[in-house]
């Protein structure tokens, strides 16, 4: 039996924290730092820190932001945005960072996987996946915030950036986000069904009965953002995390 790690992720743009739907209309909710300070308090098991617009800005990464972030944190964090290459990653480390989350630049240069894994471990790896089905029905990874379709099917993708050494992957239902409407099940399983390695679930998280599906459907780990930073749905802002633990058999 081993317990499922519940993971909130936290988009930030220009050192403010926003929240989307469908990864559009971006909706301003405070800032990352207070959010880091409450997530200490509720013991969060980890957080997914991600600049979601700054590949698409084809901005820089924001270290100082960052390291003053992950300064405050008292759980494991990850740093996905702009990383381009070694030299970005290591200093996302050094900033106080257990793990990098790669995207957009994979598609460009997967080798980077194998760099960065070489000297911090495959474990300190993310390999992040947005995906959503094309007018065919069809599974298609997305890059940079979902405006580029890159055509590759997320499932083989999953598969060779397993065999390129990620630690784990984090897929992430782009039609699903900020809806409420539950995670893609379908997807989940296909991928996870794919790859030996951890499966991080993201995308549409309304109730702590769609974290319990999305392990059943295969997930290892769920993320979710807007059930943690929204009351409810159409409702305000307040940070919270779930009491409940979630457990594999």
């Amino acid at each position: 039996m081993a317990r499922v790690r519940i993971i909130p992720v936290l988009l930030m743009s220009k050192g403010g924290l926003y929240k989307t739907i469908r990864f559009q209309n971006a909706k301003y909710v405070g800032d990352p730092i207070n959010s880091v300070k409450i997530f200490n308090e509720k013991q969060a098991d980890e957080i997914i820190l991600l600049d979601f617009l700054a590949s698409k800005e084809k901005r820089g990464i924001d270290f100082s932001k960052i390291e003053e972030i992950a300064g405050e944190a008292f759980m494991p964090m990850a740093y996905g945005g702009a990383i381009k290459n070694f030299e970005d990653a290591k200093r996302v480390f050094d900033c106080g960072f257990e793990k990098v989350v790669l995207n957009s630049i994979l598609f460009s240069d997967i080798a980077l996987i194998q760099k960065i894994a070489s000297v911090y471990g495959s474990q300190s790896v993310v390999g992040s996946i947005d995906t959503k089905k094309n007018i065919l029905g069809k599974y298609r990874a997305y890059a940079l915030s979902a405006n580029l379709n890159t055509g590759k099917e997320p499932v083989e993708w999953a598969a060779l950036l397993e065999k390129s050494g990620v630690g784990e992957i984090m897929i992430n239902a782009i039609d699903r986000d900020g809806t409420w409407l539950g995670y893609d099940e379908e997807l989940i399983s296909k991928v996870a069904s794919a790859v030996s390695i951890p499966v991080v679930a993201c995308g549409g998280a309304g109730s702590f009965n769609d974290f319990e599906k999305a392990v059943h459907a295969g997930a290892s780990a769920v993320a979710a953002g807007s059930f943690f930073v929204f009351q409810k749905k159409g409702m305000g802002v307040l940070i919270s995390f779930p009491k409940k633990k979630l457990k594999i058999f």
